[in-house]
């Protein structure tokens, strides 16, 4: 399904319909979101495999950066916990598969324009476009409604996310080298020892290893939570 509705004259002639297509327009509305700017809202769900004139990369650029500074704000009024703390829940809540997440739960991944071969390998439920494309969509909120809004936009759609605890537990990185240094072991080492598939849809496997103790591997569409996973492994295993 063509999820954009080209321009084109409509019964009154010189005014073009949306850009976006029906369906499109009423989910965001579902969500309280009337784009201004439907061009940049269109960008923001194009996927460089369209071969479009734009896509979503510059404006997931600067919708990362809106989500942290919301986050941080949030966190700051809602929490007196030290900074190490604050720090740790922010990575987790702002992370690429936090924002997958609240990507899939607002039904974001039946509106994202692809290429045929990117739907074909499965890129619709890419944990990295998934993220991106969810930053591209409040960097275009920005621009359009300005940061209070867009602020307050972040606090509904992560509200199960920030009251459910996430990053209140130790990341399994921190845990292992806190584990191995309190066991007098080296650091542990991490090596990426296989990339497979397309760079839309791309998995890692990492490989994690405490000298003299063991090793552990882990896949997934990223390479940082690739190490995350190898991590926990490790400590299920040997922690």
């Amino acid at each position: 399904m063509d999820l954009v509705h080209r321009r084109a004259l409509g019964p009154d002639r010189g005014r073009a319909v949306s850009e976006l297509a029906p369906e499109t327009q009423a989910w965001l509305g579902t969500l309280g979101i009337v784009p201004r700017d439907e061009h940049r809202w269109l960008a923001a769900l194009t996927h460089g495999s369209m071969a479009a004139d734009v896509n979503y990369e510059r404006l997931e650029f600067l919708g990362d950066r809106v989500l942290g500074l919301a986050m941080a704000d949030w966190l700051f009024e809602a929490s007196k916990a030290a900074e190490g703390t604050l720090s740790q829940r922010l990575n987790a809540l702002v992370s690429r598969q936090t924002c997958a997440q609240v990507a899939a739960q607002i039904g974001l991944p039946e509106h994202i324009r692809l290429g045929k071969q990117a739907r074909d390998d499965g890129a619709r439920e890419s944990v990295n476009i998934l993220g991106d494309v969810m930053e591209a969509m409040l960097g275009a909120h920005f621009l359009d409604f300005g940061f209070a809004p867009t602020r307050d936009l972040i606090r509904r759609f992560w509200a199960e996310e920030f009251s459910g605890g996430a990053g209140q537990r130790k990341h399994p990185k921190s845990a292992l080298q806190e584990w191995a240094a309190g066991n007098q072991r080296k650091p542990p080492e991490y090596e990426l020892i296989a990339r497979e598939g397309p760079d839309h849809a791309a998995r890692f496997t990492v490989r994690v290893s405490v000298k003299n103790v063991g090793a552990a591997e882990a896949t997934a569409n990223s390479k940082q939570e690739a190490e995350r996973l190898a991590a926990a492994a490790f400590m299920e295993q040997f922690g």
